[in-house]
């Protein structure tokens, strides 16, 4: 009996310690991506270049758990260079993975690189898109779920179902014409958007959209929105006609819940909101309004789409929900100052609000920064204090990793 005993010591403590391993490490997702230029996906009549990924548009999702590890193989099929980055993922210890001129070298035409990174201790909503050469304007980009894992429990009850809705201004013009625009006239009108879409789909009043975006629910049920603006100029405002939103989590931290009417959401930024089916059953108007542009009723600059009752018979009807003024910035910077990160929920979050003090730090120095337009060799470029940034021919990571030794 004894002489059994070390061996099966052995065998428990190895099994042991996989499993904390495991638990540490997260599961490994392996996904391949094939990036290409389509002309039959796009959201309106007229036809116009869109960057898909193995076909679609918007992206993929990627739905990962805390801590688990993410291996992309990324094929670049279009004609140019391509860099992702995944805008909210720490990168910690690993900023040579997050896909920005400066840290990686771009993946040539017909090459292919692995991005492999982990979400280390994160929770939350997030986003990825092509990070270089204005390719975001042409598509790209996908939603990214960081799921709790089973032994860390949500702040809130589990909501029916979970939808990712990506909202971003679009252009009709491709993504080369602008950009070309914006290089020659910073200020011209006709480098400006033309429409907002709701997962790469047109507004429901749209005569040129090929299809809208909407989302079926049950009455008496919750549902997780996660909403993440996916633009290149536009913040929005976003509402549902007669239903009030609960914000749950903002940029991967849950925060304090607080019920809204209306959500600034700007370019860049992720929120999670409860949404409850609480109203007679029928279809009711979902709306993503520019902010600091007069876009009034069924403007093709609204974005609009449809919650949709289980059992409705009845389409959409009446005006569309009113929001804030669109020029009230104050609205905006007072709604983000209300936001409380959530110190209790036992997931990430920064470091707990108050904790640093510093009414008694004597500063040394004070640097002012200024941003203009100038003109440099023919081309508009955006300076901070006269100086514009210059893409480095080589990453400044590798140039620090083996030119300077660090």
């Amino acid at each position: 009996m004894a002489g059994n005993y070390f061996p099966r010591l052995i065998f428990i403590s190895v099994f042991i310690f996989k499993l904390l391993i495991t638990i540490v490490n997260g599961a490994d997702i392996f996904l391949e991506w094939n990036v290409a230029i389509n002309t039959t996906v796009h959201p309106f009549s007229e036809e116009q270049p869109v960057i898909t990924i193995n076909g679609m548009f918007p992206g993929p999702l990627i739905n990962a758990t805390t801590n688990d590890v993410i291996h992309v193989n990324v094929f670049n099929n279009i004609d140019e260079p391509l860099l992702f980055t995944w805008n909210g993922i720490e990168q910690r210890l690993n900023s040579w993975q997050d896909g920005v001129s400066g840290t990686n070298c771009p993946i040539q035409p017909g090459k292919n690189w692995t991005y492999e990174f982990q979400v280390k201790d994160q929770i939350g909503t997030f986003i990825y898109f092509p990070s270089i050469n204005f390719l975001k304007a042409g598509g790209g980009f996908g939603p990214i779920r960081v799921n709790n894992r089973p032994v860390t429990t949500i702040p809130f009850p589990k909501p029916e179902a979970e939808f990712d809705l990506l909202i971003g201004d679009w252009y009709l013009k491709s993504y080369k014409e602008i950009r070309s625009l914006i290089s020659n006239n910073s200020t011209a009108n006709d480098s400006s958007p033309d429409k907002i879409l709701m997962n790469g789909k047109g507004s429901y009043f749209d005569n040129d959209s090929r299809v809208f975006e909407s989302f079926t629910v049950t009455k008496g049920k919750t549902y997780w929105f996660r909403i993440s603006n996916v633009g290149t100029a536009w913040s929005v405002n976003f509402r549902i006609q007669n239903h009030r939103m609960v914000l749950v989590e903002t940029e991967g931290s849950y925060v304090n819940q607080m019920a809204l009417d209306s959500l600034d959401v700007h370019v860049g930024q992720s929120y999670s909101v409860l949404v409850t089916a609480d109203q007679e059953e029928q279809d009711y108007y979902i709306v993503a309004a520019p902010k600091q542009i007069n876009a009034t009723g069924t403007s093709n600059l609204i974005g609009v789409a449809v919650l949709r009752y289980g059992n409705s018979v009845i389409p959409p009807r009446g005006a569309l929900p009113p929001g804030p003024d669109p020029f009230n910035i104050q609205f905006s910077v007072n709604q983000a100052k209300s936001i409380r990160w959530n110190l209790t929920a036992g997931a990430a979050r920064p470091n707990p609000q108050g904790s640093f003090n510093v009414s008694n730090v004597t500063l040394s120095q004070s640097f002012v920064l200024q941003s203009s337009v100038v003109e440099i060799n023919g081309e508009f470029r955006y300076t901070i204090n006269n100086v514009s940034y210059v893409t480095p021919e080589t990453p400044l990571k590798l140039a620090d990793a083996f030119a300077n030794g660090g």
